[in-house]
């Protein structure tokens, strides 16, 4: 007798045969009655000519979607089939959507990739380094989008003499990388910029696509001006990213990047200059601020800081011992009855007021030691004292700095040539050029020659040498 099978048994086995075939499956076709569920899932149909299949795309994989999806969209779908016991119907589980054009634009740009990689465009050795100090900057994006205004308000507060020149081309569609590599090609031709920032705003892989193509590749690698490839948002790469010198992640970063090096020269004259102006005043803030910091130390403003500590001892002191007077009072209590006439002998209340006044004279004990040390401590850190060190040490080094001013004056008086004039030597010149004669081989007879002394000139003959 054939085996009869409930429903749910029957949808079991066809589940459990289905999925275990179909685990990943990838399906191109239409998408028609698409459904956005407020919990984000989507549910659609996968149609083609002849066929339609049901599928969902829950939320987590939906964020993954370079646009919003709609009815019409020709799409790749990559996930597994599922049975939906509920309804007993069968559809596709998508992790995976890609747009059909998207598909093909992602394989033809993984291929030009690992072709340009393989010659060798991308290599960190062929890379040339940003000048530091560029006095002009080129750009190569739209003079209408928001790109260029974001460069300039970023050069503007950054770097306020800068000089720019923009090269206006289309960033997209028909004709754009055609425009974008002769705008790098002109560039260089004309030697018309020390950088230049070719960029523009976010988009889908298609909006993008120019910076993608290889002829712009191409002018970025033979460009002999360093360029700073700005495409898109930080998570967007393009082939010119991996081509350029250096990848900015937007076009503002692009401008920062291209004026650090001056940015940063412009703050070092700054902190310099801060510096310098600085250190004749920090020898004299230091101390002023020793000073002060005497003054407002808390030993120095009240002798409670000395006490407090003492006095939460003394509070400690008092708990410990009332705890203890409580717990020999209830030791007492157990036997007041049996000892009431000794208990009237010894008294407690007597014993208790002794205790008080010994724990009073040592409090005074303690509040007149406190005292004593405060008063030592003012008289260690007294202002007048220090300060009439300090005026002995800048006296002292400025009378050393005096001696050795007198010491070079005597010195260069000593080897003035004036003063070997006042012993007896004399200096003779040439008469023409004015030119010391140093020896006997520069004279002839008959030459005119001048006699420098002490007191005045002599004009002289040569009448004869003798060596």
């Amino acid at each position: 007798m054939e085996e009869i099978l409930s429903v749910s048994a029957l949808t079991a086995e066809i589940k459990k045969n289905l999925e275990s075939r179909f685990c990943a499956v990838q399906v191109k076709g239409e998408v028609s009655n698409l459904k956005e569920q407020t919990s984000g899932h989507f549910y659609f149909t996968l149609k083609d000519a002849s066929s339609q299949i049901s599928a969902v795309l829950f939320r987590g994989n939906a964020r993954d979607l370079s646009r919003p999806l709609k009815n019409g969209d020709q799409v790749i779908l990559r996930g597994e089939i599922n049975v939906y016991a509920p309804r007993g119907s069968y559809q596709i589980v998508v992790r995976k959507l890609d747009y059909l054009g998207m598909g093909e634009l992602l394989m033809q740009l993984h291929a030009r990739k690992a072709r340009l990689q393989t010659l060798g465009w991308f290599d960190s050795s062929r890379k040339k380094p940003l000048p530091k100090f560029p006095r002009t900057i080129g750009v190569v994006t739209s003079p209408t989008g928001s790109v260029i205004q974001d460069i300039l308000h970023i050069l503007g507060r950054r770097f306020s003499g800068f000089h720019l020149i923009l090269n206006p081309v289309k960033v997209q569609g028909e004709g754009a990388a055609d425009e974008i590599a002769s705008a790098i090609e002109q560039f260089n031709r004309y030697k018309l910029a020390d950088v230049l920032i070719v960029g523009r705003g976010g988009g889908s892989l298609e909006d993008l696509w120019a910076f993608n193509e290889e002829k712009v590749a191409a002018a970025i690698y033979h460009s002999q001006i360093p360029i700073i490839s700005a495409v898109g948002h930080e998570t967007d790469f393009s082939i010119a990213d991996f081509v350029a010198d250096v990848r900015a992640p937007t076009p503002s970063a692009a401008a920062e990047i291209a004026t650090s090096q001056m940015d940063q020269l412009r703050q070092y004259f700054a902190k310099s200059r801060d510096r310098l102006r600085g250190t004749v005043l920090t020898l004299l803030q230091h101390h002023k601020k020793e000073i002060e910091g005497f003054k407002r130390h808390p030993h120095l403003c009240t002798p409670l800081t000395l006490i407090e500590p003492h006095l939460q001892r003394v509070d400690d002191l008092r708990s410990d011992l009332n705890l203890s007077l409580m717990r020999n009072l209830q030791e007492k209590k157990l036997q007041l009855f049996a000892l009431q006439k000794q208990m009237i002998a010894v008294k407690p209340e007597n014993q208790i007021l002794l205790l008080k006044q010994k724990l009073s004279t040592l409090s005074r004990s303690l509040a007149a030691s406190i005292l004593q040390q405060s008063s030592a401590r003012k008289k260690i850190f007294d202002t007048h004292t220090l300060r009439k060190k300090i005026d002995q040490f800048f006296a002292e080094a400025l009378g050393q700095k005096n001696q050795k001013l007198q010491q070079l004056a005597s010195h260069l008086k000593s080897i003035d040539p004036k003063n070997l004039l006042t012993k007896g030597y004399c200096i003779l010149f040439q008469e023409k050029n004015d030119s010391v004669i140093l020896s006997t081989s520069e004279l002839k007879e008959l030459d005119k020659v001048r006699l420098q002394l002490q007191d005045g000139k002599a004009l002289l003959t040569v009448t004869g040498i003798e060596k």
